[in-house]
């Protein structure tokens, strides 16, 4: 069964930094897309950022130029780190990932959601 860990969210101050990050384990073929999402309260989940296997990336524009992603093939993870934030990117963040398992074929998986609270 594939599950995906996320670690690192907390609460800090505006202008600050934190980095996310996120290990899928089980038995898994291969990954295409890991992601991050977030939701915030009454809001709609929408997408973060996201980079394929090959390393591509993309960047919601609320995001780019302060946000990083990164993943490790080797390790089936992803990370975000997150510098200047805002107030606004207070946010339930979620790990996503889009692979092959010998059970499901392609399928997405989400992790179980950490929580980012910056303070203005």
């Amino acid at each position: 069964q594939v599950q995906l860990v996320e670690s690192g969210g907390g609460l800090v101050r505006a202008g600050g930094s934190l980095r996310l990050s996120c290990a899928a384990s089980g038995t898994i073929f291969t990954i295409n897309v890991m992601g991050w999402y977030r939701q915030a309260p009454g809001k709609q989940r929408e997408s973060v950022a996201i980079i394929t296997s090959g390393g591509s990336t993309n960047y919601a524009d609320s995001v780019r130029g302060r946000f990083t992603i990164s993943r490790d093939n080797a390790k089936n993870s992803v990370y975000l780190q997150m510098n200047d934030l805002k107030p606004e990117d207070t946010a339930v963040y979620y790990c996503y990932m889009h692979g092959f398992t010998p059970r499901t074929n392609w399928d997405e998986f989400w992790g179980q959601g950490t929580q980012v609270t910056v303070s203005s």
